[in-house]
C-alpha cells in the first residue's frame, strides 16, 4: 500500500450527524459526528452492526445485510423506518433521509430517497454524494462459497466506481426472466424473443466490460502500491465467464452480436434447462494469494481473513482514485482476530485512505492504537453514548 503521505489530496467525504427513527433495535437515535473514524463498541446484540447497517442505506441496494425492506423496522413497530445522515459529501452538504414511509393506505414497500428535502429521481442519486464500501464477517466465507456470492461482491464494487452498474445489472436480469417465461410458452413468439435477446446481448456486453475494466484496474493498482511490510497479502483477481474472457480480443459489437447469436441457438436447451444457461449472471471471479501464489479457496481461515480485508482496502484505495474522494468505509468486528502489531497497521492503511470509516469491536482496547484519530461510543441496548 502507498503510504499517506504519498496519497493526492482528496475531497473529504464524511457523515457529521445520523438520526435513526424504528430502525432495527433503535426506536430513535441521533448521533452527532465529525470527520475522525468512528468506534462503536459493545457487547454482541447491542446494535453495533445495526448502526452500520444505517449507513449503508446511503448507497443504493439493500444495505450490508441485504436484507427486504420490510425487515428492517423496528420490532413493535408500524413497519415504517427512516434514516437520515447529515453529509459533507462529493457535491457538498447534503441532509440524506430514506426509508420506509407510512401512508394511509399502509406502509410503502419501496424505500424513498429525499436529498436536501427533494424526492431523488432514482435511488442511484446517492451515489453523487457518497460512495460506501463494506467487509463483514458474513463475508468471511466468500472465498470457498458460491459464485453468486462472489458476483454480488464483484458488481458492488464496479458500482463503487461506475454508477451506471447497477441499473445495467437490474435491467440485464429482468429481460433475462422475460425471456425464460417467454421460453416456457408453447409457441414462443420469435421476433419478441429477437427484441429481449437483442437487449440482453447489449446490457450483458456493456456488464462484462465493466466488470473487467474493475479487476484490470483493481490489479494495476494492487501491483502499483505493493508493499511488503503489509500484514495484508495482495490477492489478484481475475474473471471467469464467457463474456468477459471474450472482452478485450473482440470489438464490443462483435461480442454483442455473437452473443445475441448464442442465445437464438441456446433456446431449446435453455427452454428444457428452464433458465437462461449462458451469460453474465453466470460469471465468476478467481481470487489468488500473490505472495504465495496460491488460490484464495485453498488458503487457510486467517489467510482467507488477511486477503479479504487487504482487497477490500485495495478496492477503497481505487475507488478514491478514480473518483477524486474516498469511500466511507464500513469494518463490522474487523480488529477481533488481529494482534497488535496488525491491528495497528490496519488503522494505519485505514488513516491513509483519507476517509471516514467505521468499526466496530465488543473490546474498546482493541482500538487504542487509533488514538485521538477516531471518535468513541459505548452501544447498549439501543442506547449509544460517547466517549
Amino acid at each position: 500500500m502507498t503510504r499517506p503521505a504519498e496519497r493526492p489530496a482528496l475531497q473529504p467525504v464524511h457523515l457529521t450527524g445520523l438520526r435513526l427513527t424504528d430502525f432495527r433495535n433503535y426506536a430513535s437515535l441521533s448521533l452527532v459526528l465529525d470527520p475522525r473514524h468512528v468506534v462503536l463498541t459493545g457487547e454482541n446484540g447491542s446494535g453495533k452492526t445495526n448502526l452500520m447497517e444505517a449507513v449503508s442505506f446511503l448507497s443504493p441496494g439493500r444495505g450490508l445485510r441485504r436484507a427486504s425492506y420490510d425487515q428492517v423496522g423496528r420490532a413493535g413497530g408500524s413497519g415504517a423506518w427512516s434514516v437520515f445522515a447529515r453529509l459533507e459529501g462529493a457535491a457538498g452538504p447534503a441532509d440524506i433521509g430514506t426509508g420506509l414511509m407510512e401512508t394511509a393506505a399502509g406502509v410503502e414497500t419501496q424505500r424513498r430517497v429525499r436529498v436536501n428535502g427533494a424526492q431523488a429521481k432514482a435511488i442511484d442519486d446517492l451515489l453523487e454524494h457518497s460512495r460506501i464500501v463494506w467487509l463483514t464477517p458474513a463475508m468471511d466465507g466468500l472465498f470457498t462459497g458460491s459464485a453468486g456470492e462472489r458476483r454480488k461482491f464483484l458488481d458492488r464494487m464496479v458500482l463503487a466506481i461506475d454508477p451506471l452498474h447497477g441499473r445495467r445489472v437490474a435491467d440485464f436480469e429482468k429481460a433475462m426472466r422475460g425471456r425464460n417465461r417467454l421460453l416456457s410458452e408453447e409457441t414462443s413468439p420469435g421476433p419478441w424473443l429477437d427484441a429481449v435477446e437483442a437487449q440482453m446481448a447489449e446490457l450483458g456486453t456493456a456488464i462484462a466490460a465493466a466488470r473487467s475494466e474493475l479487476v484490470s484496474l483493481l490489479t494495476a493498482s494492487i501491483i502499483a502500491q505493493h508493499d511488503t511490510a503489509s500484514p495484508f497479502p495482495d490477492a489478484i483477481v481475475s474473471l471467469e465467464g464467457t463474456l468477459e474472457n471474450a472482452h478485450g480480443d473482440m470489438a464490443a459489437s462483435d461480442l454483442e452480436a455473437e452473443y445475441a447469436d448464442r442465445l437464438k441457438q441456446n433456446r431449446w436447451s435453455d427452454k428444457g434447462a428452464g433458465r437462461t444457461l449462458e451469460g453474465p449472471h453466470r460469471s465468476d471471479i478467481a481470487v489468488l494469494h500473490r505472495p504465495k501464489g496460491m488460490a484464495a479457496a485453498l488458503c487457510s481461515t486467517g489467510e482467507q481473513k488477511a486477503l479479504l480485508t487487504g482487497l477490500v482496502l485495495a478496492h477503497a484505495a481505487l475507488t478514491a482514485q478514480i473518483n477524486g474522494f474516498p469511500p466511507i468505509l464500513l469494518l463490522d468486528e474487523i480488529a477481533a482476530h488481529l494482534d497488535a502489531r496488525r491491528r495497528a497497521a490496519l488503522f494505519d492503511l485505514i488513516d491513509g485512505l483519507q476517509c471516514q470509516a467505521f468499526m466496530t469491536g465488543t473490546d474498546r482496547a482493541l482500538f487504542d492504537a487509533l488514538g485521538d484519530r477516531g471518535q468513541f461510543f459505548t452501544v447498549a441496548d439501543g442506547d449509544v453514548t460517547s466517549g
